[in-house]
C-alpha cells in the first residue's frame, strides 16, 4: 500500500529534480524552457512552463485574426473567405511572425501562447484542434525552430466576428 502511493510521489520528485537540473544549465540571463515530461506527460510541442529572467524586454501582442484568403472572391464576412481552422491558423501565425520580425523579433522568442478557437460549423460546432495543430507546428518544434512556448488552447462561444475560427495572442522576450 504504501509501495503505491509512494512510486507517484518519487517519480513527481524525479521530474522535479529534471527541470531543476535544467534550469541549474542554463545560463544567466537566459529564457528557460522546461520540456513537457514527467510521468503523466504526453509528447507535445508546448513548454511545461518558460521562465523568464529579471531584466529581459518583454513584448505582449495582442490577439491577431486571419487575413483573408489570396483570391477569395467570397464575402469579407463570409468563414469561406478566411478558410477553414488549419487555413486561419496559417494566417493568423504568419501575421504574427510578420510583427515580431518588425519588431526584430522571430517566433524562437514567443514564450507564452494564448490560443482562443470557435467551434467549426462543418465539424458540428466542435474546434478543429487537429486543423490548428497543423500549421502551429510549421512554426514551433521544428529542426529550424525548436523553441516551443507555454500555451493554452481553449474553445470560445464567438470571436470579433462570425467568420474568424481562431484568434492567437502571444508573449515574446526580447533575447
Amino acid at each position: 500500500m504504501i509501495k503505491k502511493f509512494l512510486t507517484p510521489a518519487l517519480i513527481a520528485v524525479a521530474a522535479l529534480s529534471a527541470s531543476a537540473a535544467h534550469a541549474a544549465d542554463a545560463k544567466p540571463g537566459e529564457v528557460i524552457r522546461y520540456a513537457n515530461t514527467g510521468p503523466n506527460a504526453i509528447p507535445f510541442p508546448i513548454a511545461k512552463a518558460v521562465e523568464v529572467p529579471a531584466g529581459k524586454s518583454v513584448v505582449y501582442l495582442s490577439g491577431q485574426l486571419a487575413s483573408k484568403l489570396e483570391g477569395a472572391k467570397a464575402s469579407d464576412n463570409s468563414q469561406d473567405a478566411y478558410g477553414n481552422t488549419e487555413q486561419q491558423t496559417l494566417s493568423t501565425l504568419t501575421k504574427i511572425q510578420a510583427t515580431l520580425k518588425e519588431m526584430g523579433l522571430d517566433m524562437k522568442d514567443v514564450v507564452k501562447m494564448t490560443v482562443f478557437l470557435k467551434g467549426d460549423p462543418e465539424q458540428g460546432g466542435k474546434l478543429d484542434f487537429a486543423g490548428m495543430m497543423k500549421s502551429y507546428t510549421k512554426f514551433f518544434g521544428t529542426k529550424e525552430q525548436p523553441n516551443v512556448p507555454a500555451r493554452s488552447a481553449v474553445q470560445v462561444a464567438a470571436l470579433a466576428a462570425p467568420q474568424f475560427l481562431i484568434e492567437i495572442e502571444v508573449i515574446a522576450v526580447r533575447p
